[in-house]
């Protein structure tokens, strides 16, 4: 099956989107597609959730709309019934994975431990999602795990923002990560889509530091809550 991080392997960021208005989906989406971020992860904590995904995927072509937040077997079928084209859990059971793997889309499965990771791989998982990432211990974590488990990959989300996104992007067994920062509250409750897409497009040029510089690499100094 391919894998989340395999869908937009040119992607270092993947926004992840809390709806509150089903009606703001669309144009939300358009933007983050407009500013180069397709791969968006609307998380199923609000009840616009699912209606979101549902007028995403239907109404947005440039868009690969994924469900977040996903801890249920239930929850896996309702995501996938309104045409979530991935999945993302913030930590599995045997259950939860099995769901997963039977829903017949991409999935990544939440790890926050050395023995999650070892357990996934286990059962042949290998790319996780990472969280939450700066509490369970950020970089310094998942540049440890790198040397004894270098067949896992992670995509980190929570508390990764525009200023620690390169340090991620730039350790061996990162493929992208996940974040918040370019839907500022303020920007979401104006409907300000022209900002999203600038910050959008601001996450969509990160990339990991060079070698040669050791710096990263922003197009601009945009602000970074956390994701």
């Amino acid at each position: 099956m391919t894998s989340v991080l395999d869908l937009a392997p040119a992607l270092p960021v993947v926004p992840v989107v809390v709806i509150e208005e089903a009606a703001d989906a669309v144009p939300l989406a358009r933007a983050l597609v407009a500013g180069g971020l397709p791969l968006i992860e609307v998380t199923l904590r609000t009840p616009a959730a699912l209606d979101a995904v549902r007028a995403v995927a239907a109404e947005v072509p440039g868009a690969v709309v994924g469900a977040g937040t996903v801890v249920s077997a239930a929850g896996v079928a309702a995501a996938v019934g309104a045409g979530a084209r991935f999945l993302v859990s913030p930590g599995w059971t045997e259950r939860l994975l099995g769901a997963l793997r039977e829903s017949g889309v991409p999935f990544l499965p939440g790890v926050s431990t050395a023995s999650e990771v070892v357990a996934l791989l286990e059962r042949g998982v290998r790319d996780m999602k990472f969280f939450p990432a700066e509490a369970a211990g950020g970089v310094p974590y998942l540049k440890s795990l790198a040397g004894p488990l270098p067949e896992a990959r992670f995509c980190p989300t929570g508390g990764v923002s525009l200023a620690s996104a390169p340090a991620y992007l730039a350790l061996p067994n990162v493929g992208c990560v996940g974040g918040t920062w370019m839907l500022p509250p303020a920007a979401l409750a104006a409907r300000d889509w022209p900002r999203v897409e600038a910050l959008a497009r601001d996450a969509a040029a990160l990339r990991a530091p060079s070698p040669a510089s050791g710096a990263p690499s922003t197009s601009s100094g945009a602000l970074d809550p956390e994701s």
